[in-house]
């Protein structure tokens, strides 16, 4: 356990990592605001800490691992200024807010799953926490760190001597980013919003001493990682677009109201670009994930398996950033192909030497498998900093030499042994790969054409005025949660 190395971004070097109590790591990661689809940029966050918190657990820690759902206060200009997103999003759909939250939680949490990401242990939502939001609101006005406004509260940067200490910029360099012209009753341009004011139109708000309103979208992270973690946590985690203003104030909140250090280690993860530009669904560009699973893009050609989307991602540092393209999935998915074949051979040889199949082959005693070789540099690339691209890399070096030898039935001496560790590391930690269940994308049954067949039958229907076989194949299907949207060009399906 002394041996893992984690990159904190607080002190810009890698730090041995030491629990605050022995055996034990409570992380807390930044969850979605759930107004969209999540989308590939969403999914290198979340596999990059899955991982994280799986390797934890592989190294024997006991693990809390805490991930907020946002479902109020992140204004459009991720700052104090703009419109909710929720209720923005809730306009356009003609939905209440929270059948938003409903709505885009569950399609968060149903790609997750297909990512083969493990749940948080606690999953907190924003609206849920309100009276504890208030709560530390309170306690920063009483210490003198925030004040209340016409019914705004802001917080006090001036009475935080090392504001910036996370994202390395300055008081000066903070104001320059502010809006005072839109926050002319803050003091200072660089203060920021615990509590906002709600105006007539405002459909999110709650009863606060300072009037109705509803929180700031910083404030509830602090409130809620407090609450399940303690005042200080071993690890929070983030996009790196989070490291200013998010997670900036944050520490500014915690350790205004409690005057200890709010976190150990910080880590965030880099972006996923598209021709080198942030792929998120501000700038336009996202793909969902969903319509990565359909293939439904006009920049994908074809359906992708999320076994392939979450070894694309693991094939790059979670601190670097991964430039997708459909020629690099394809990379990634010859190489996840050639690992699995690999790892299948191996599986199939220990049943057949177990007497689950045919029992045939040969001990290769000429080499056996340096068993103790693979562990180490696995461990020692996963040690630093988690670094996932190497890990798999040198697995595929290590199995490769072994490939024709398996496939012409001979096998090392401790053939049982090799396949137990390689199968609990890529089932347990890497999750690219299970006894059984490898996607290789030749097994799987092709849903992208299944689909078009009853697309096409119930085209027919309509055309021979069939009604009730149309409807009927569309209700079925809106029972599995799979929509149909009719066109001039056809019908066309969508996983909800």
């Amino acid at each position: 356990m002394q041996n893992l190395q984690i990159f904190n971004t607080l002190t810009r070097k890698k730090e041995p990592f030491t629990p605050i109590k022995e055996g034990f790591a409570g992380i807390y990661v930044c969850g979605p605001t759930v107004y969209g689809d999540p989308h590939l940029g969403h999914a290198k966050s979340y596999v990059s800490f899955d991982i994280v918190v799986r390797y934890f657990r592989y190294l024997g820690y006991r693990v809390r691992y805490v991930q907020n759902i946002t479902d109020v206060g992140h204004l459009t200009d991720d700052a104090d200024d703009g419109e909710d997103k929720m209720a923005k999003q809730s306009r356009l759909e003609r939905l209440e807010p929270m059948e938003i939250a409903e709505k885009y939680t569950y399609r968060y949490f149903r790609d997750m799953d297909r990512l083969n990401v493990l749940r948080p242990d606690i999953s907190p939502r924003a609206t849920g926490h309100v009276p504890e939001q208030i709560a530390m609101i309170k306690k920063l006005i009483e210490r003198g760190r925030a004040y209340e406004v016409n019914g705004n509260v802001y917080y006090d940067v001036t009475s935080q001597p090392d504001y910036g200490k996370l994202s390395g910029r300055s008081l000066d360099e903070a104001e320059s980013g502010s809006r005072i012209e839109q926050s002319s009753d803050k003091k200072h341009p660089a203060d920021f919003a615990l509590w906002k004011r709600a105006n007539e139109s405002h459909l999110m708000r709650w009863d606060s001493p300072w009037g109705e309103g509803f929180p700031g979208w910083h404030i509830e992270c602090s409130a809620m990682a407090t609450k399940y973690l303690g005042k200080t946590i071993d690890i929070h985690g983030g996009g790196l677009e989070n490291q200013f203003p998010h997670h900036e104030c944050e520490i500014a909140q915690c350790e205004g109201a409690h005057d200890e250090p709010f976190v150990r280690y910080w880590m965030h993860n880099n972006m996923v670009t598209l021709n080198g530009q942030k792929m998120g669904k501000s700038l336009g560009n996202a793909i969902s994930l969903d319509e990565f699973f359909t293939g439904q893009h006009k920049l994908l050609s074809r359906p992708w398996s999320p076994d392939v989307i979450r070894f694309f991602l693991l094939q790059s540092h979670y601190r670097s950033t991964t430039d997708f393209s459909e020629s690099a999935l394809e990379s990634a998915e010859n190489g996840f192909r050639n690992l699995t074949e690999i790892l299948d051979l191996l599986h199939k040889t220990v049943l057949d030497q177990r007497g689950s199949g045919n029992t045939s082959g040969n001990v290769d005693d000429t080499q056996e498998f340096d068993l103790q070789k693979l562990k180490e540099g696995l461990h020692e690339r996963m040690n630093d900093d988690f670094n996932t691209a190497k890990a798999i890399g040198f697995l595929f070096e290590q199995l490769r030499p072994w490939k024709a030898r398996l496939q012409d039935g001979n096998f090392p001496a401790n053939v049982e042994e090799l396949s137990d560790f390689v199968t609990v590391f890529c089932r347990d930690v890497l999750t690219i790969w299970a006894p059984g269940e490898s996607d290789s994308g030749q097994n799987e049954l092709p849903f992208d054409e299944v689909m078009q067949i009853l697309l096409d039958i119930r085209q027919q229907a309509r055309k021979n005025k069939d009604w009730s076989t149309a409807d009927m194949i569309r209700d079925r299907l809106t029972e599995l949660d799979i929509s149909i949207e009719d066109g001039p060009g056809g019908s066309i399906y969508k996983l909800r």
